[in-house]
């Protein structure tokens, strides 16, 4: 609209100047070269401005002619140039997918037609990882470095051939090279990190942990766990050697997390060293409360070693009095009365881990507890039980298990968080479904066979040359249910004939 009324007011203007010239007449006379040329002032206007129109349009057209080579070639270079980048879109597209043949193909077509694309580099090195070729992956590689744009690109391609030939050594100098360029690239930092954890070099592991806590890299809170973790993979380290500094780490690990059972195991151990046991009871029961385990029950109940076994049980009693613990709590429990030679309350405070598919350390246990009471038998029994029972809790991390504890994963050579719980290809099997006949005897220690069907629901046998005698079968109606003794393996030796508990038995001679 403005355009349209600015365009409007120059007409008007023209106009007007025009017929103001036209209201005054006039001539004008030009005299040179002994020539005398008079016209009006308006036709010498009009001449003049055809002048400058045509002196206009001969310079753009002499312009044009001049230019013309020079726009023939920018356009044949702009021709070629979007051929290249096409070539290098689909290049790209085709190693993303995985079709080597055609990211090759694409990449030859885009190296005639570009010159210094950063990205055509790439596009080359992905075709040749393609084709299996690692010479010319790690010459691409090698060649990105001496271009300051693509310098970090070489280092991370350089980096993990290093690190999948196994070479650690050289993978950690281009991580390190790679985090003087750029302390803020994430992949360097987790290298790095992971490379220093794999070392055991626990100290640069910090500094490198810190590092990425400030840039962003890691959350605040999962910082703050790995933090403890290393800590206490530190105390564990130094336990023997540097008793002070590590019992400092160990503290520092368990403030920033109380769940974690080796910071207050190794605490509590070296504060029971130092004779500190008020100083173990905050420690341990603060982590307890958390994660209870089997080595914080220990750690407590040895926190004086000169102490009986009846004063140990008594201080896991006192642990277990004031945080329950669930499973753990019980089996600690059961234990420390077991060393203290107290069999009944053993018993008892196993009872609830006993019903139904019993962890064989509780069926160990239990075989022990037998043995110290003189049933041997029974004691027998729960070996056998043993063999057959769900596996114990371990230290699972990453899918792996293991009965210690360990700040790396074996899968990833990353820092993780190990969790105390039954690996995952041994978790307890489903209990049996009872039988629709229960016998009328004791009940057994394993699920006795099931009850054969009446003879009259089983298709008679086809005759042979030498049959046996068939089995008479049962009268008609509803009797007394048949005791079939249970089947046992090879490895039970089953239930004595001397046990006092059995009803109906008769003392052997030899018992």
């Amino acid at each position: 609209m403005i355009r349209l009324l600015v365009r409007f007011l120059l007409l008007a203007a023209a106009a007007a100047g025009f017929a103001w010239i036209a209201d005054r007449p006039g001539t004008i006379v030009i005299r040179w070269l002994n020539r005398e040329i008079e016209t009006s002032v308006l036709a010498g206007l009009a001449g003049l401005i055809f002048a400058v129109l045509a002196l206009w349009f001969l310079f753009s057209l002499l312009r044009r002619l001049i230019g013309t080579p020079g726009a023939i070639g920018g356009y044949m270079r702009f021709r070629k140039a979007r051929r290249g980048y096409e070539s290098l879109s689909r290049g790209i597209i085709a190693a993303g997918a995985g079709d080597g043949q055609n990211a090759h193909r694409f990449a030859a077509i885009a190296a005639k037609n570009l010159t210094d694309e950063p990205l055509l580099k790439l596009l080359e090195v992905q075709a040749a990882q393609l084709k299996g070729d690692r010479g010319k992956v790690r010459r691409g590689f090698e060649e990105m470095l001496k271009v300051p744009e693509t310098k970090a690109l070489g280092l991370r391609g350089l980096f993990a051939e290093a690190r999948q030939s196994g070479d650690l050594a050289a993978a950690r100098g281009f991580a390190e090279e790679a985090l003087k360029l750029n302390p803020a690239l994430g992949w360097a930092s987790s290298a790095m990190l992971a490379i220093q954890s794999q070392a055991r070099d626990w100290d640069s592991a910090l500094v490198t942990l810190e590092t990425q806590r400030k840039t962003g890299q890691q959350a605040p809170e999962r910082a703050k766990r790995m933090k403890a973790v290393l800590l206490a993979a530190k105390a564990l380290a130094a336990e023997t050697r540097d008793p002070k500094s590590a019992l400092d780490w160990a503290l520092e690990a368990h403030k920033l997390d109380p769940a974690l059972v080796p910071a207050a195991a190794v605490a509590a151990r070296l504060y029971a060293g130092q004779g500190a046991l008020r100083r173990v009871w905050r420690v341990i029961s603060k982590a307890w409360e958390s994660a209870p385990h089997p080595d914080l029950a220990e750690a407590y109940a040895y926190a004086r070693l000169t102490d009986a076994p009846g004063d140990r049980h008594d201080r896991v009693r006192r642990l277990i009095g004031s945080f329950a613990g669930g499973a753990e709590g019980a089996y600690a429990l059961g234990r420390s009365a077991a060393q203290a030679r107290q069999w009944d309350e053993a018993v008892k405070a196993l009872q609830p881990l006993t019903a139904g598919d019993p962890q064989a350390r509780v069926c160990a246990l239990m075989a022990e507890i037998e043995e110290g009471r003189g049933d041997k038998g029974r004691a027998r029994e729960w070996l056998a039980r043993a063999v057959r029972a769900p596996s114990d809790p371990m230290w699972v991390i990453d899918g792996a298990a293991s009965p210690y504890w360990t700040p790396v994963s074996p899968v990833t050579g990353e820092i993780a968080f190990a969790e105390w719980k039954a690996p995952f290809d041994q978790l307890p099997r489903q209990a049996a479904q009872p039988a629709e006949v229960e016998p009328e005897t004791e009940e057994a220690e394993f699920p006795p066979a099931p009850l054969p069907p009446p003879a009259a629901a089983v298709p008679p046998p086809v005759p042979e040359p030498s049959p046996p005698p068939p089995a008479p079968a049962p009268k008609a109606g509803r009797g007394k249910p048949r005791i079939v003794q249970p089947v046992r393996p090879p490895d039970d030796p089953g239930q004595p004939d001397d046990d006092p508990d059995q009803p109906g038995r008769t003392v052997s001679a030899n018992g």
